[in-house]
């Protein structure tokens, strides 16, 4: 019987990997996912507990230690605060959407055409306006309320929606954030379009501007919250409340009814609803538009 000789291994060969076990890795999948639930619990239950609060009564809301199911289950809080005289919350609904919708739609029309001049225009002294524009970035808004309320005084725009629409219409952080985007389309296909004839104008609204979609809904969404969530500004320059947007509305509705923890969740919630609604049906886009947005500086 003669033993079989082995071949040497040559030098610089590695020797072949095994496989992972199944086991292992089914477990590691299962402590992620685990993690990934708890982490949503986690985010969810604040938004959870203002639902279920908004339907408890007066004195279930205010218990404590505080419950998480409502006993018994009512709709009061709602009746309450849409009823409500001195509270028109669906009123302050509407303010809030005309001025959000407002302002959301001058941001993404001024940032466009700012970000797409800065990023395919060649001019003396280009880099220096995008310096300034991204200087703005670091000046903190509450400085702005003083001379913003003084020239929207000289336009006569106090107590009017005009107020909370336009100051905010020029967005640093939209020019900036377009602009990647726009650095990220490829070249070739404006110079496509050049050759065929197009002017610089056709050429961003049919080429440009199609293709960022996902760019330009991100920004109008996020446009849309800031301005939704806008409380300090709309408190100094609206006066009437039937012209109140809906988070100074409800501060009101929270210190005429300090202990009316249902009334200020059932606001809570109604103000919430558009929010997520927006967001679910453009949680594509702005996923896409945020990731493409910051492939080129």
């Amino acid at each position: 019987m003669t033993a079989t000789a082995v071949p040497p291994t040559r030098r610089g060969s590695t020797a072949p990997t095994p496989a992972r076990a199944p086991g292992r890795r089914t477990g590691r999948t299962v402590v992620r996912y685990v993690l990934l639930v708890v982490l949503a619990l986690v985010f969810v239950s604040p938004l959870l507990f203002m639902v279920l609060t908004s339907f408890k009564t007066r004195a279930d809301a205010a218990g404590f230690p505080p419950s998480w199911l409502p006993t018994p289950f009512t709709t009061q809080a709602y009746e309450s605060i849409l009823a409500a005289p001195g509270t028109p919350v669906l009123r302050w609904f509407a303010n809030s959407l005309v001025a959000a919708l407002g302002n959301a739609a001058i941001v993404v029309a001024t940032s466009a055409l700012a970000a797409y001049a800065l990023a395919r225009m060649r001019f003396r002294g280009r880099g220096i306006v995008f310096g300034l524009i991204i200087a703005t970035l670091f000046i903190p808004p509450v400085i702005l309320i003083i001379p913003n309320y003084l020239i929207v005084g000289e336009l006569g725009w106090l107590n009017t929606l005009a107020a909370v629409i336009v100051p905010t219409a020029a967005s640093a952080f939209g020019v900036f954030f377009l602009r990647q985007f726009f650095l990220s389309i490829p070249e070739e296909l404006e110079e496509a379009a050049r050759l065929d004839g197009a002017s610089p104008w056709r050429i961003f609204w049919r080429v440009v501007l199609p293709l960022s979609r996902p760019a330009l809904a991100t920004l109008a969404l996020l446009s849309l919250l800031t301005n939704w969530n806008d409380f300090l500004w709309p408190v100094y320059v609206l006066f009437s409340p039937e012209l109140q947007t809906l988070p100074a509305g409800l501060s009101t509705l929270q210190s005429a009814n300090a202990v009316r923890y249902d009334l200020l969740m059932a606001g809570a919630v109604i103000a919430s609803v558009p929010v997520l609604i927006l967001f679910v049906f453009l949680q594509r886009f702005i996923i896409e538009g945020v990731s493409r947005s910051g492939l080129k500086g």
